[in-house]
């Protein structure tokens, strides 16, 4: 953690707006970095327990834990016994979707939805659910890395299942491997839009071409 995580008035709201949006600026970039450092794509607001992701390159003890991280303590310092507010953490969560690095999980529509950025209707804090996505790597951005892998690895006009991609051998090492398959599907399908791959088959047993 940062040293302003040990510093009180950090889980206050500053009434100066100067100050406010600094503070705004070092909560969002502690969210990113405590995400990414955990390789959580997925979090929730309340600080209910959050699966991880994980690839080769993770932390071997944080990988072959069976139980869901429990984020609690980053929005809450148990040493200050202090924490910040459900109201304030939607705002950090607001600014971030302003940057395009969060977006609130609707479970009618998330497997289908595209990068950073929700409906209007929660810009403000209200109406958004507990669970948020953080885009320490936006959907486009993996895309990249799949796309960079693709090429690398001579894979173009080859056909590979999702379970593949995530699980298999093959992509064992890359950083994609063993990422939130609903994540990987958004980036697949920043991919389709680029003419790059194409996606086919059963949502149990999909199936994606590289261009």
């Amino acid at each position: 953690f940062p040293p302003e995580y040990s510093f009180p008035p950090f889980f206050t709201r500053q009434t100066n707006l100067t100050t406010h949006h600094a503070q705004l600026i070092k909560w969002s970039s502690l969210v990113l970095a405590y995400c990414r450092h955990h390789r959580l794509v997925k979090l929730s607001l309340s600080g209910n327990p959050t699966t991880t992701t994980s690839n080769s390159t993770t932390d071997k003890k944080e990988q072959d834990s069976p139980h869901p991280r429990d984020t609690t303590e980053l929005f809450h310092n148990r040493r200050l016994n202090r924490q910040l507010s459900l109201p304030d953490i939607r705002e950090v969560i607001s600014f971030l979707r302003g940057q395009g690095r969060a977006e609130y999980i609707d479970s009618s529509s998330s497997s289908t939805s595209g990068g950073g950025g929700g409906g209007e209707e929660d810009e403000a804090g209200g109406g958004g659910g507990d669970m948020v996505w953080i885009y320490w790597r936006t959907p486009e951005e993996w895309a990249g890395l799949v796309e960079g892998w693709v090429e690398g690895t001579g894979q173009k006009g080859s056909v590979l299942t999702v379970y593949e991609l995530l699980e298999g051998d093959g992509t064992r090492g890359a950083e994609f491997h063993g990422l939130d398959q609903e994540l990987l599907r958004k980036a697949l399908n920043v991919l389709v839009k680029r003419g790059k791959a194409q996606i086919f088959g059963q949502e149990d047993s999909l199936g994606v071409k590289f261009f």
